[in-house]
């Protein structure tokens, strides 16, 4: 069984849409390989995935490498994949099946309290993050790297708690689509509009955000 590194977290109907585009991923994932599978969701909202056949192993690893996986202890020096939950003056609070904590002067990101590191970013609340853990665990090398790629491009903006499609639905209806690049999967509730070049994020921000119950956090480059 793989426990994926992103969390489903909406209830209702949007908690069975979100596990419908959930098991539509699993399959493009996997569905070449010769393996079963069957999406569950664990009790932390972690989602899982059971895999059998001749080809469980190399769907296991497409997984893993896909979403990350949350695994059931640290080694120190190597990276894993946690969910931001919360942030303090202390610094960031990743659920990676258990709280792991990257201490302020450990982001990485540049100046100011990780609530302003967490807006200039545009973190929303759940987004998966990859960190080294450690005696003191940081973020990893290549999420600081992913991130301020993030500040250099054309400006995006980042939404939680709606699946890509919902998401590319709404920018469609508000009369945007001409306005984006594309809409980049972050996790499964959280996604990444990359504005075209000229495209002001903001401005993309205050047109979209009435139609989605969202955080909508702004990147501006």
């Amino acid at each position: 069984m793989v426990v994926l590194a992103t969390k489903l977290y909406v209830e209702g109907d949007a908690r069975e849409r979100a596990l419908d585009s959930l098991r539509s991923q699993v399959d493009n994932d996997v569905g070449d390989l010769d393996v079963e599978y069957d999406v569950g969701v664990r009790h932390d909202d972690f989602p899982t995935v059971t895999l059998e056949g001749p080809d469980e192993v190399a769907a296991r690893n497409v997984l893993a490498e896909t979403w990350g996986e949350i695994t059931d202890g640290f080694e120190a020096g190597e990276t894993y994949v946690g969910t931001l939950e919360s942030w303090d003056d202390d610094g960031f609070v990743l659920d990676a099946g258990e709280d792991v904590v990257v201490p302020a002067d450990e982001l990485g990101l540049g100046p100011g309290t990780p609530a302003q590191i967490r807006e200039r970013f545009g973190l929303v609340q759940h987004v998966p993050l990859r960190f080294t853990y450690g005696e003191t665990p940081a973020l990893a090398d290549e999420e600081r790297d992913r991130l301020y790629d993030w500040t250099r491009g054309s400006g995006r903006l980042n939404v939680n708690s709606a699946t890509r499609g919902e998401v590319r639905a709404t920018v469609n209806r508000a009369g945007h689509a001409q306005d984006i690049v594309t809409v980049e999967r972050l996790g499964l509730l959280e996604q990444s509009i990359v504005c075209r070049e000229g495209t002001d994020p903001p401005g993309l921000l205050a047109a979209i955000g009435e139609y989605l119950p969202s955080e909508l956090l702004a990147v501006v480059p």
